[in-house]
């Protein structure tokens, strides 16, 4: 056997049975490839946005998993029973994401630009979950770039229309 298939023989089966462990650590309820959830209307200042409702333990598990690129006027709210720190993880995420954490009055608690998604063996076993700095009772997960192309800041308010 060459030295380079003696090194990359344990590196593949490493990476298999990285892949193996992510997948297994996903809870059943999030593996499957169609999800459905209710759809609602919010407002960011003055810009409405189509939102997927993650209202459930289940539904907040699955998020955005596998799913493809949200145009800037879509996103997904995730919403809990009471007001707590809410972390986040981009698990078996196809894109990057900015992620706004708002208290029960509507007012950002926290904001997270740009992070990326936890595809691979490698970046799975890696994957930071993301801890907002507040209590918060919604978290909206919306397209990288959408805080800087809309101008989203600590001052933008959160108005639910319909969820």
């Amino acid at each position: 056997m060459t030295s380079r298939t003696k090194v990359l023989i344990p590196i593949t089966i490493a990476a298999a049975i990285i892949g193996v462990a992510g997948v297994l650590s996903v809870p059943s309820d999030s593996k499957l490839e169609s999800v459905e959830f209710p759809r609602g209307t919010i407002m960011i200042d003055d810009l409405v946005l189509e939102v997927q409702v993650a209202d459930t333990e289940p539904r907040r598990v699955r998020g955005l998993m596998f799913q493809e690129q949200l145009p800037y006027d879509q996103g997904m709210i995730f919403v809990f029973q009471e007001p707590g720190i809410y972390s986040l993880w981009m698990l078996n995420m196809q894109f990057s994401l900015d992620m706004i954490w708002f208290d029960e009055n509507g007012r950002i608690v926290h904001i997270e630009q740009n992070i990326p998604p936890c595809k691979t063996a490698t970046e799975i076993m890696a994957c930071q979950s993301i801890i907002p700095n507040g209590n918060a009772l919604y978290i909206l997960e919306v397209a990288s770039g959408f805080v800087n192309e809309f101008n989203i800041t600590k001052d933008s308010t959160l108005n639910i229309i319909s969820i």
